[in-house]
């Protein structure tokens, strides 16, 4: 387990679209071999994705060769309604770059079979050879995808009620009328990113440095989702400086020591090549 400590949120996003860069080009994708990469939904990811779809314009980062699989999606909301996570990632992502349709993996929410839907989800990843990088955020209460707590912690994907904090959280994003909010979702599950080969979790924000804390200073635990990703042999906690608000001096200065370490994760390939 590493963690990542960056000043800004937007340093963070840089790091983030640098390290992802870095994981691609490293396995060297292509027509017989395809990168797959987990994606999240949400206000954190937006910087990262924003950086990527530069790097994408400037020549130095192709999606031509790689296969994208999202963590949720909402049940019974049109595909095409602004809030649904189609309406996100092809908004905020996916109309910027290469990445050919056929290799974008969103889960149904109106699917008429839901169980299905979510095993042919599994069923995808695995053809694909499963997932070489999952991104993911959390939520305040430590969930990931929509593993509120509670979750088990093998979970795979499947339907999932919603918690009322959860549905009132999202309320923002429709008028803050409780009544549109959907009920459900689609989400992948605990055991589903824990099988990815790499992992990075994106923590930005005070209003997430107890969740922080409770990730990687306490016990793994079925209450705090995000903590059994200590166990996975290569996550990358990667967060701002407000988010360690929470955190024991001596934990931050053990990681910020490191950090020399962890940028030799996102140095350019090809730059080390040339030189």
């Amino acid at each position: 387990m590493r963690l990542v400590i960056l000043d800004t949120y937007d340093d963070v996003s840089d790091w983030a679209a640098k390290y992802i860069r870095r994981k691609i080009l490293d396995f060297k994708p292509g027509p017989d071999k395809y990168f797959t990469l987990g994606l999240p939904t949400g206000g954190t990811p937006l910087g990262t994705y924003k950086n990527l779809i530069e790097l994408h314009r400037n020549g130095k980062l192709s999606f031509k060769f790689v296969k994208t699989f999202n963590m949720d999606e909402y049940v019974g909301l049109p595909r095409d309604h602004p809030e649904s996570y189609h309406s996100y990632m092809w908004n905020n992502f996916f109309k910027h770059i290469d990445i050919s349709p056929e290799n974008v993996h969103l889960l149904d929410g109106n699917a008429q079979n839901l169980e299905k839907e979510c095993a042919d989800f599994e069923t995808k990843i695995s053809e694909s050879g499963g997932i070489e990088l999952f991104i993911g955020g959390i939520g305040p209460d430590g969930h990931i995808a929509f593993n509120e707590p509670g979750s088990s912690l093998v979970s795979r994907t499947r339907v999932k009620t919603l918690a009322s904090d959860t549905i009132q959280a999202n309320a923002r994003f429709f008028s803050g009328d409780l009544s549109q909010v959907p009920k459900q979702a689609l989400t992948v599950g605990v055991g589903t990113v824990m099988d990815a080969k790499k992992v990075v979790i994106l923590i930005t924000g005070a209003h997430k440095s107890y969740a922080l804390h409770k990730a990687i200073e306490e016990g793994i635990s079925h209450m705090w989702t995000v903590s059994a990703f200590q166990q996975h042999p290569h996550t990358v906690f990667l967060c701002d400086e407000d988010a360690t608000l929470e955190l024991r001096v001596r934990t931050v200065k053990y990681f910020k020591d490191l950090m020399n370490i962890h940028n030799k994760l996102i140095e350019d390939p090809i730059e080390d090549q040339e030189n």
